[in-house]
């Protein structure tokens, strides 16, 4: 039987959490976060305690508004108020949590403009508060009164500033006018400034240098883009006058520490340097390089691509941004901090900011003054390592500290018991190397060159062993230095050493440096000399692409002497050529091919023993980098010839090889593991 809709009651309707009450509730919580915070304590106190104090007030609203939704369903005015008065709040909440944690100097030039953007803030929540529908609401006596307050309180703001804010900030514009005009500041005067600024100590310098420099990543402004850069300078030039002895460094940790620890994908390595790619650029063989080390390579005169030996067309270099992004991706995965030599430049090397340039001198300046006058070991090694920091950041600071002979002051240093103070002497020289003109002034200043050497041979630690290294390699990107650091029987005994001896990291920075001396012919005789080959062969075992790429090119340039010298080589190659990576695999088909060509029948008798080799051959045919492969190609030539019994008879035609190139070995046979 069909029932009557009249014969059911009516339904009511819900009056609480709909829409409105959830928008409500994540209002109040919003408008708790906003009040909770701390006002801004060293500028504009004033002005962020005011519209936190006004957000504490819209709290007890909104607390008696909660607590009596379930009896009552909002007008639609009220619910889009509370839609906007939360976008009000997150805004005051971004803002000022901005202020606090940004930087402190910034904030005190900006501060006119903030102080703009809380009043206006204000005055949008002040009209909220005003088209709020009270009388719709049949509010308590209580809730109109507390509206009633908000809206009076919001109706007296101002967009002033104290006078203190603003007598602090000229008193830094006048500081910045008066570095650009090379008068230095009163210590005193500096010193004032930071305690207001709640800066007392070095490591709060050193956050706000970092803050700083971040900013300048983020503004577009070329105009704010130099004022920050100046900013930068007067914070280095204080941390180091104010606070420099207040922060005395242990040993430092390692170069690229982080990196170094994992296991980095190889096509995320450059060919030349083998560590991970920061800038990674094509150039006009289709190869992938870092741009500092394919800079430097072209730079020492090479007019070839590395890894193909084909005559680059052009020296044009350009961005490889999907790889970059890669290596990005991966960096952030391992934790591992990623930050571009380009970047980092950009940054802190504005040629044109007077200002930065001339306080980085006077920071420089003070610190070789007090590194010299040192009474102890301790207190020099403060000043060097602050030294060591300057050093890295741009090229106009690797210039001051060598226009201000910070050379002669770091050779005193580096023969020193005081190991970490070793170590911060020739990290230093090893950051100044960086910019050309310097390259010139470590060979030619007296000691410089010698002490690094005696470094590399005796230091006091891996890790000042391991840059004296990588000074090397840096020195070696001039042709004429890379010639006469050659002919250094210590230099070549060092690095061999350090390869051999130290952990991974050292072992990384000397192979670097013997493949970059490898370039040179009368260089690898003495590489020969001294035992390169059997320093490859225990590396190939931790380290097995670096190995053999400095096998390699001591292969590629040593003539029949690297041949006999690497015949027992042969099946570690080929063992490489097997299981290792797609550059290992690379490197060896190229060693291997140099080897057979240069080595003649018995050579190829010797690889042609090995079981399994054809096999292998086809893997990386099939599978290896482009050019392993074409390497690959060759090594398989070479045995078929043999097997023919051509190989050596430059009259035999490569028709005449026929069935029998395949009966070498049989495929169901394996390299011994």
């Amino acid at each position: 039987m069909a029932v009557s809709p009249d014969t059911l009651p009516p339904k009511k309707k819900r009056p609480s959490m709909s829409l409105d009450g959830r928008i409500l509730r994540s209002l109040l919580l919003r408008s708790k976060e906003t009040s909770s915070l701390n006002p801004i304590s060293f500028v504009l106190n004033r002005n962020s305690n005011s519209i936190i104090r006004k957000t504490k007030l819209l709290t007890l609203l909104l607390e008696d508004l909660v607590m009596d939704q379930d009896a009552r369903r909002f007008p639609a005015s009220a619910v889009l108020c509370f839609e906007e008065m939360f976008i009000v709040l997150q805004s005051v909440k971004t803002l000022i949590e901005d202020c606090c944690n940004g930087s402190r100097l910034w904030l005190l030039i900006q501060q006119q403009a903030v102080a703009n953007k809380i009043h206006e803030l204000t005055l949008e929540l002040s009209t909220l508060i005003d088209i709020f529908p009270v009388k719709e609401m049949n509010l308590g006596h209580d809730v109109e009164e507390l509206v009633d307050l908000i809206r009076k309180q919001c109706a007296k703001t101002v967009a002033s500033i104290d006078e203190k804010d603003i007598n602090l900030r000229d008193d830094v514009l006048q500081k910045l006018d008066r570095i650009k005009s090379e008068i230095v500041p009163q210590q005193s005067k500096l010193k004032e400034i930071f305690t207001r600024l709640e800066m007392n100590d070095s490591t709060s310098c050193s956050n706000e240098i970092q803050i700083l420099e971040e900013e300048v990543r983020n503004q577009g402004d070329e105009k704010s883009k130099a004022e920050i850069v100046s900013l930068i300078g007067l914070v280095r030039y204080a941390k180091c006058v104010l606070y420099g002895e207040s922060s005395p460094r242990t040993v430092p940790r390692r170069r690229k520490v982080s990196s170094t620890d994992l296991t980095i994908p190889a096509d995320f390595r450059c060919p030349i340097s083998l560590d991970l790619m920061r800038e990674p650029v094509v150039v006009s063989t289709g190869q992938t390089y870092d741009r500092a080390s394919i800079k430097l390579w072209i730079e020492s005169g090479h007019t070839t691509c590395p890894k193909t030996g084909q005559t680059l067309d052009h020296t044009e270099m350009i961005p490889n941004c999907a790889l970059r992004n890669l290596i990005v991706m991966w960096c952030r995965e391992h934790r591992i901090p990623f930050e571009s030599t380009e970047a980092k430049e950009n940054v802190n090397g504005v040629t044109t900011n007077k200002t930065l340039i001339e306080a980085t001198k006077m920071t420089v300046s003070f610190l070789i003054e007090k590194a010299r006058g040192s009474r102890s070991l301790e207190h020099a090694n403060r000043f060097v390592s602050e030294l060591r920091a300057i050093a890295k950041t741009d090229s106009n600071s690797r210039a001051c500290i060598a226009e201000a002979d910070g050379l002669p002051l770091l050779v005193k240093f580096l023969g020193s018991e005081h190991p970490s103070l070793q170590v911060n002497a020739v990290t230093t020289i090893l950051n100044l190397s960086i910019l050309e003109a310097n390259k010139t002034r470590i060979m030619e200043t007296d000691g410089v060159l010698n002490g690094v050497i005696e470094v590399l041979r005796t230091g006091a630690t891996w890790e000042a062993k391991g840059n004296a290294a990588a000074t090397i390699f840096s020195l070696t990107g001039v042709h004429a230095y890379r010639k006469k650091l050659g002919r250094k029987t210590r230099v070549i005994k060092g690095l061999i050493e350090l390869a051999t001896n130290g952990p991974i990291n050292s072992k990384r920075d000397a192979l670097v440096a013997i493949l970059n001396l490898a370039g040179d012919r009368e260089t690898v005789g003495k590489l020969l000399e001294v035992g390169v080959v059997e320093m490859a062969s225990e590396v190939m075992d931790g380290l097995p692409e670096e190995g053999v790429t400095v096998l390699e090119a001591v292969v590629k340039k040593g003539g029949l002497a690297a041949i006999t010298a690497t015949f027992h080589m042969i099946k570690k190659l080929a063992m490489i050529l097997r299981d290792g990576t797609e550059r290992a695999q690379e490197s060896a088909a190229a060693t291997l091919v140099n080897i057979c060509r240069k080595g003649g029948l018995e050579i190829v008798s010797e690889l042609a023993a090995i079981p399994g080799i054809e096999r292998v051959i086809w893997e990386v045919m099939g599978m290896g980098t482009g050019r392993g492969r074409r390497k690959a190609a060759t090594l398989l030539r070479i045995l078929r010839r043999w097997a023919a019994g051509l190989y050596g008879n430059p009259t035999a035609a490569y028709s005449n090889m026929g069935a029998s190139s395949t009966t070498t070995t049989t495929t169901a046979m394996v390299l011994p593991g």
